[in-house]
């Protein structure tokens, strides 16, 4: 006998997750790709609070629990300094406002490079804490081991090549990848690599077009891109980047929104009302009764 469940679509603080349904799983996930190419492509954004994840949820596949949440919550420099109970804080608060998308937490820095072992201990410890479905790290060839070892032990891993935040301090900037012969077959062979080793999906960020078109022909596993091409088998921004919530943003980022100016003129217009003693008014004031 099958159930069905109503969907709540309240968005009230009280009540701030709709009624159990049927999540989509990373096997789904991996298995768009058949025969080099995805029927639609993976929607993936980040998000990193309950309430962002509640208005996010419907419309993506993959909610990410970015590590880049280091410079859009936090104001850091990067997303060196980004620790493991800070990826654990939002990836559970993340969880907990959707009920559709795969949930992912990205790998801090520091907590898997050193070790397959350090880096599954690390990923069980988000897995359980949080209640993602999966883990994402960075890194090429170098990590292919890692992820196998941590697959291998019923954890899903999404890679990343080309731009990896992480590695600012030895890429030396945030400049596009893959604009040498040997870039490009650095990034390509990194892809390949993780592929083999069974990483459901890999994130292709700011490289050249010509490689990520390429990478996504030569992986069996979805790309999803950032930076990359229309071509990949997925894409993803930072959520806040596309709403516009600050004014300067990568080259490949599109602003689907101006929500910082709307944020900006609401604050004018409640500071104004307050000074002027016009809010509250009756609509928000208790009376005492007769």
């Amino acid at each position: 006998m099958s159930t069905t469940f109503q969907i709540d679509t309240s968005t009230s603080r009280a009540n701030p997750t709709p009624a159990p349904m049927k999540r989509l799983t990373v096997p789904r996930i991996r298995s768009r790709k058949q025969d080099g190419k995805v029927e639609e492509p993976i929607v993936m954004l980040t998000a990193y609070t309950a309430r962002q994840a509640q208005l996010l949820d419907a419309h993506c596949d993959i909610l990410l629990v970015g590590d880049s949440l280091g410079q859009v919550i936090y104001g850091l420099p990067s997303t060196v300094p980004v620790t493991m109970e800070m990826m654990s804080n939002h990836g559970a608060a993340v969880v907990r406002g959707s009920y559709n998308s795969v949930v992912v937490v990205d790998m801090p820095f520091g907590s898997y490079e050193g070790s397959p072992q350090q880096a599954f201990d690390s990923a069980a410890r988000l897995i359980k804490e949080t209640g993602a479905a999966a883990v994402k790290l960075e890194g090429g060839k170098a990590m292919a081991e890692t992820i196998a070892f941590i697959t291998q032990r019923g954890i899903p891993v999404m890679g990343h090549v080309g731009l990896t935040p992480q590695a600012v301090n030895v890429l030396g900037g945030y400049a596009a990848r893959g604009r040498t012969d040997a870039e490009a077959e650095t990034i390509l062979n990194d892809a390949i690599a993780l592929d083999d080793a069974g990483a459901f999906a890999i994130v292709v960020e700011g490289v050249v077009e010509p490689i990520a078109i390429e990478v996504t022909r030569a992986v069996s596993c979805p790309t999803i891109g950032i930076g990359g091409s229309a071509q990949c088998d997925g894409q993803v921004l930072v959520t806040e980047d596309m709403l516009g919530m600050f004014e300067r943003v990568p080259r490949f980022v599109k602003k689907f929104e101006n929500i910082a100016g709307t944020i900006q003129q609401a604050a004018a217009a409640y500071a104004a009302e307050v000074r002027a003693r016009t809010f509250p008014g009756e609509e928000q004031t208790y009376q005492p009764k007769d």
